[in-house]
């Protein structure tokens, strides 16, 4: 995993801590275990032997992807702005557009992406990058 990718993964990890992003991770010993990184669980001495200390071998969130993203999931993000169109596929990003002179304000993004967030979407690619596992259908109901 480069430089990159792995601050790509903690900034995404942070950000979904709220929301109990269920997560896969890989010990040195050879071991895996499964459950949520959250609040109310040690988050932070997840991360830091995943990040700094190398104790953890590898850590993916399970997220799901953009594209299976439902009707109604998208009703309720164009609740906050009415822009918003689902991707089409899995190769297409979201987007908030209009043909008129709309706009998204920065505090209609941040309700976007708590939304996102809360969740479990993936709307940062990392599935497709290898940082993250497609959630099994049902998981996060």
């Amino acid at each position: 995993m480069t430089k990159e990718d792995k601050q790509l993964l903690l900034k995404d990890l942070c950000i979904r801590l709220p929301y109990h992003v269920r997560c896969k991770i890989w010990l040195k010993d050879g071991t895996t275990e499964e459950g949520p990184l959250d609040l109310e669980h040690n988050y932070a001495d997840v991360l830091l032997d995943a990040f700094y200390y190398n104790d953890i071998k590898d850590i993916k969130p399970y997220l799901r992807l953009m594209s299976s993203m439902t009707e109604e999931e998208v009703k309720e993000i164009q609740k906050i702005n009415w822009q918003f169109c689902k991707p089409k596929n899995d190769l297409d990003e979201c987007s908030v557009e209009s043909a008129d002179d709309g706009y998204c304000s920065v505090s209609q993004m941040a309700g976007i992406l708590d939304y996102l967030n809360a969740h479990h979407f993936d709307y940062r690619g990392l599935i497709e990058k290898g940082l993250a596992l497609e959630a099994p259908e049902g998981m996060y109901n």
